[in-house]
């Protein structure tokens, strides 16, 4: 294969479906429907080349999703200093993976796997002194689309580490303003003027951020990062979006893996504010590495952590 640039795509089919991903940061570029007429209906709102990406469109986030309060976190008695690289604030934010080429392992007409390594010599001035095999996995089938990750400490100590993912979806509608969004999160975290957590977590019942049934997303200003999750029996939770007009749903399935998601209407993104709705399932809530209780991973050695999201589209 020619080398990776920030341009590499690969194109994915499974009868009427498409998706695009690139190898440069495994990212999910665009993922579409083709009707009968040829007509491509976008579930993700996406991009292609890697200078038209706008707020993190498909962005992996690892070993890190969301943000790292000014950049600074102590794990297992020693603190360490990330470089903040956040436009909106002095903080961490989205790990490392998103913007270095991956390796093709695997690449089939309906399936693609990409893997990149952490290595601890290389972060550990960068204040990630660990090891981490990455794998991730797109595959199209008569679900849905699904994203499988797998990653392993291949180092020698204990690593902290969670894992996220940024995707933007799209019923249709010209703003998302129109769109009805349903979310399972029964808290969200209280952020500052710096997007930085608190620390304290707020009930959303009786606020107007309780989208547990489906709601107009309408003119609230999303950027939240929910938490305490509803599940069914199986530990699946979902969140989904909804054409008011034709009844067009788009759900977001996360296996158990995932405890967290945060919610954006892409205000701050200047070409096309609230042209989607950003739905980022997490492993782990935003500066989780201060808040190991918020889902924080504590990876062994030879350990491996493993869990999968699927999209998936219905219409009435």
């Amino acid at each position: 294969m020619h080398p990776v640039t920030p341009d590499t795509e690969l194109t994915l089919s499974f009868k009427n479906q498409r998706a695009v991903v690139s190898p440069w940061g495994a990212s999910l570029r665009r993922y579409l429907l083709i009707d009968d007429g040829g007509k491509e209906m976008d579930i993700v709102w996406g991009y292609s080349g890697g200078s038209r990406k706008r707020g993190g469109q498909g962005d992996v986030l690892i070993p890190f999703p969301g943000r790292i309060s000014n950049g600074r976190y102590s794990f297992n008695g020693r603190p360490f200093q990330l470089e903040c690289n956040d436009k909106e604030g002095p903080n961490a934010i989205h790990g490392f993976v998103r913007n270095l080429p991956w390796q093709v392992r695997e690449a089939l007409a309906n399936k693609v796997t990409c893997e990149v390594q952490l290595e601890a010599q290389t972060y550990a001035g960068r204040g990630y002194p660990f090891s981490l095999m990455v794998q991730i996995t797109y595959e199209l089938d008569a679900r849905g689309l699904s994203c499988a990750f797998a990653v392993t400490n291949v180092g020698q100590q204990v690593a902290p580490m969670g894992v996220g993912f940024h995707p933007y979806f799209t019923v249709g509608t010209s703003l998302i303003n129109q769109a009805e969004a349903q979310l399972p999160g029964a808290g969200y975290l209280e952020f500052n003027e710096r997007l930085a957590p608190t620390g304290s977590i707020v009930d959303v019942a009786g606020t107007p951020w309780d989208y547990r049934q489906f709601r107009a997303v309408g003119r609230q200003r999303f950027n939240h990062c929910y938490v305490h999750l509803e599940r069914d029996a199986t530990g699946i939770t979902t969140a989904s979006l909804r054409h008011a007009a034709n009844g067009r749903v788009i759900d977001l399935v996360m296996d158990s893996a995932f405890s967290a998601v945060v919610v954006y209407t892409g205000d701050a993104i200047v070409d096309a504010p609230r042209a989607a709705l950003a739905i980022e399932p997490m492993t782990c809530a935003t500066d989780a590495f201060n808040h190991p209780e918020w889902g924080l991973k504590r990876l062994e050695p030879g350990e491996t952590f493993s869990g999968r999201y699927t999209i998936r589209h219905r219409t009435p």
